[in-house]
């Protein structure tokens, strides 16, 4: 009987220190150890079996329908994710690749995330770009915005491989972006090239961003006169005076539509920061400020956590437009070296890791975790692979 009970002491205390240990690690997981899981997460989870792709939502839903688009889901194209959030985890790699200096992300890069995005390619319209899904299955609509977004990755990998085909794609993307540019409403880009309604802050925020970006690679001044006029363009046209945040669009009658969301005033609060640091001219460091400090009002509010202590909370909302944000917060903090705006996301990207997931590792739709979708976007998951190693850069 005392072996016995010797036995079941020592069973006891093995388990107890087994939790003690895991939960020693989980809060000693580093931002760079989280951006690694959620990316196996992804490839677990998401991979479409004997393809490069991946699907939308885990777990695999045929009925889904895409409410994103400009035009309504068919239906039809169901198995595959769409351009928009498959390019999500281009920039999460890009960032874990940068973080960790790990090669292992280069190859994942070339064998995943390139080889499956060309599948969306499409040379069949002139300038090419990439079309919003797969150009295998017919024409499908092409976004302006969704091949910026690629643009300035393309940029930042040929910055980190000096592989000039990467460069040299980034500038077919800028051709299809100016082809998307006319002189109603005195400039700007479009949104959809087949839909050319209205002006996007999601199309000329980052439009400026990227002609930055080009201009910083090639010294070819034709890229700061385009990425400084739809700075200057976007700011007349798309800036609310009131709190000198962002509203979404600007239709060809002028309506704008003035919904807020985190990554358009988060793209011009990078392309300020971009521009300070091209010019050294300080009125836009001191715009960059004033968008930074409006933005973390505007879209997080306090609360106090059952440990007592007070932060402040990223509000419910897409979870890839915050991580988009926060390109311009960390642009920002490289040139006024304040960290206090990225310990607000630290503390937000800390939470979400302890309040947020699953048991998949995968994250809900609010930082919170308080959500009643079952369903995972892979959008979610990609930002978050960016958002923890983005973050975990500039913390080396």
């Amino acid at each position: 009987m005392k072996e016995l009970m010797k036995c079941k002491i020592i069973v006891c205390a093995c388990l107890l220190c087994a939790v003690c240990m895991a939960k020693a690690q989980e809060s000693t997981e580093s931002n760079l150890d989280r951006a690694r899981l959620t990316l196996e997460s992804i490839y677990k989870y998401y991979s479409a079996q004997g393809t490069a792709l991946l699907h939308e939502n885990y777990p695999f839903d045929a009925n889904y329908s895409a409410t994103y688009l400009a035009s309504a889901d068919t239906g039809a194209q169901k198995q595959f994710a769409y351009l928009w959030p498959f390019s999500g985890t281009f920039s999460g790699v890009n960032a874990l690749l940068r973080s960790s200096g790990d090669k292992q992300y280069l190859k994942i890069m070339t064998e995943r995330v390139l080889d499956g995005l060309e599948k969306y390619y499409d040379h069949s319209r002139q300038p090419p770009c990439y079309a919003s899904y797969l150009s295998e299955v017919g024409l499908s609509d092409r976004f302006y915005d969704d091949n910026v977004w690629l643009g300035i990755d393309f940029v930042e990998l040929y910055r980190q491989t000096k592989n000039a085909s990467y460069l040299d794609k980034a500038k077919e993307i800028w051709t299809f972006i100016l082809s998307g540019t006319d002189e109603k409403l005195g400039g700007g880009i479009y949104w959809c090239e087949q839909k050319k309604h209205s002006k996007n802050t999601c199309s000329n925020a980052p439009g400026s961003v990227l002609a930055l970006k080009l201009f910083e690679a090639t010294k070819d001044s034709s890229y700061f006169k385009t990425g400084l006029e739809l700075y200057h363009w976007t700011k007349k046209n798309l800036q609310d005076p009131e709190d000198l945040l962002y509203w979404d669009n600007i239709n060809l009658s002028g309506k704008i539509g003035k919904a807020k969301y985190p990554y358009n005033s988060g793209q011009m609060l990078q392309s300020a920061a971009l521009l300070y640091k091209l010019t050294r001219d300080k009125r836009y460091l001191v715009e960059a400020q004033a968008v930074a400090k409006a933005g973390i009002s505007h879209f997080t509010h306090e609360i106090v956590t059952e440990q007592g202590e007070k932060f402040r909370l990223i509000n419910p909302g897409n979870i890839w437009f915050v991580a988009v944000m926060m390109r311009g917060f960390i642009e920002l903090y490289h040139q006024d070296q304040n960290k206090e705006y990225l310990e607000v996301f630290n503390k937000n990207l800390d939470y979400a890791w302890k309040h947020a997931r699953d048991k998949h590792g995968l994250f809900f739709d609010h930082w919170d975790g308080k959500s009643d979708k079952q369903a995972k976007w892979l959008l979610d998951q990609a930002a978050f692979v960016e958002m923890y190693a983005s973050i975990a850069a500039v913390d080396r």
